[in-house]
């Protein structure tokens, strides 16, 4: 695989064995290990690989995200998605190095992995730019509120997203606009502090109402509340396996506030904070809102230091977070498609060796769904090479006799998400995700044979 072609692990050795788990994992990314990898052999190298001291997670994802800040060049904006993502192995209870996941009392045993991917703000996902495990120590007291007030930010949890903020900030090209863009919880005040002062744009979904800096209305939301109606949108809100899909139309407030800081221990002093806000609140929903799996109406108060002063540039800001649902995708493929949660090896430690292999492999996954939607008409050797494209037209077609013009991405993407069970009928749309990963371990199947029996053997099937 292309991404790990710059691997450095301190040992030659080491980064050619990368290199191969990598793309032998790539073809076959539902698998596990030994069931991808060719023999006992090949299996042997692979956990002997991931075991290795010299091998991290860090290590690993650097030539990726290398790659990824290439990939950026060129784009005026660019947004940088944060999200956290929890691994369960509970059901894995000889694993060792697990922590507490969850809430208390479940005792649920894992880990956690805060990732930020670039996307353009057209959706296309560019690759991983950041990833950090976060571990929790098993049987740990839980801080009560009282106890996390007095604690420094850098002493909690939620400091990740400071430092996936910083380091961001580090990777950006010069000439792009990079925008970080997180849920509500990353509605940290330092994060906006970070912002500020750096000069670097974020964009957050506010939790807190928080208190206003010399303004004669106290508090957050009513400030924004009070501002008219400046205009009204359709956003798309992306189905879950608990909500169904659907368009929502909304208004869109918006004005300049600056907030208050909050008090912290030790004394320390923080600058009051100048972003813009802007509320989109759904006036009128559906009737039938809780069939469709949504207990509320869609409800944003969205923070960001980038300038809005008109309609316009509100609107683009909304479409900026409604881009943050790419991550959400990116980690189901993770979890889901590659099925990471499955692995049985033995420490916590070669299971993010092993999550950090998949995450690329489940991005290139995660780019390829995108091209068939929004670059349709490409031949298919962007996605494919010819022994896989032509190994795909053989078994769709039931011929060698390929066409004088190669097949369009599209095209090539329906045939592999029918290898995975997709219908193709014209009520279905365009496959999902999840018929995609499936045709493509299929696929690699047909291509490996292929390889052997008509390229490297052709005279066992008489074309010589």
């Amino acid at each position: 695989m292309e991404e790990f072609a710059q691997v450095s692990l301190g040992d030659e050795r080491l980064n050619r064995r990368c290199q191969k788990l990598a793309d032998t994992l790539g073809q076959q990314p539902t698998a596990p290990i030994n069931q991808a990898c060719e023999d006992w052999a090949d299996s042997k190298a692979a956990y002997r690989f991931i075991a290795n001291p010299k091998v991290t997670p860090d290590e690993l994802l650097a030539p990726h995200s290398q790659r990824t800040v290439e990939r950026m060049k060129g784009h005026e904006v660019v947004l940088a998605v944060q999200d956290t993502t929890f691994f369960n192995y509970t059901h894995h209870p000889e694993t060792q190095g697990l922590g507490d996941i969850g809430t208390k009392g479940q005792n649920q045993r894992g880990f956690g992995l805060h990732s930020t991917m670039a996307v353009t703000p057209q959706g296309q996902p560019l690759g991983v730019l950041t990833q950090a495990f976060v571990e929790r120590p098993l049987g740990a007291p839980v801080a009560t509120p009282s106890e996390l007030r007095q604690q420094p930010i850098e002493d909690k949890e939620s400091y990740r997203w400071l430092q996936a903020f910083d380091h961001t900030i580090k990777l950006t090209p010069a000439g792009c606009q990079v925008v970080t863009v997180c849920d509500r919880e990353a509605d940290i005040y330092e994060m906006f502090v970070m912002a500020q002062e750096r000069q670097a744009s974020l964009l957050v979904r506010a939790d807190a109402d928080r208190c206003l800096q010399d303004d004669e209305v106290k508090h957050l939301w009513p400030k924004v509340e009070q501002q008219p109606v400046q205009g009204e949108l359709t956003v798309l809100i992306t189905g879950n396996d608990k909500r169904k899909e659907r368009a929502a139309t909304v208004s869109i407030r918006y004005c300049t506030v600056w907030l208050r800081p909050p008090w912290r221990p030790k004394r320390q002093k923080l600058p009051a904070v100048k972003l813009q806000a802007i509320l989109v609140r759904e006036e009128h929903p559906p009737a039938n809102l809780a069939e469709l799996g949504d207990h509320e109406p869609l409800e944003w108060l969205l923070l960001t230091n980038t300038p809005v002063t008109t309609f316009t540039e509100a609107v683009q800001v909304v479409e900026w977070y409604c881009c943050r649902w790419q991550i959400e995708v990116f980690h189901k493929i993770v979890k889901s498609g590659c099925g990471v949660e499955n692995s049985r090896l033995q420490t916590a430690t070669r299971l993010q060796n092993y999550i950090a292999l998949m995450c690329v492999v489940a991005w290139r996954l995660h780019w390829l769904t995108y091209l068939n939607r929004t670059a349709p008409d490409l031949p298919c050797t962007h996605i494919l090479t010819t022994v896989e494209w032509q190994a795909l037209y053989m078994r769709m077609h039931k011929t060698s006799a390929f066409p004088k013009s190669l097949p369009t991405v599209r095209q090539a993407v329906h045939w592999i998400a029918k290898l995975g069970g997709f219908l193709g009928r014209k009520s279905d749309g365009e496959p999902g995700i999840t018929a995609i990963w499936r045709g493509w371990q299929r696929l690699q199947d047909l291509a490996a044979t292929w390889q052997i029996v008509v390229v490297e053997h052709p005279q066992l099937v008489g074309n010589r």
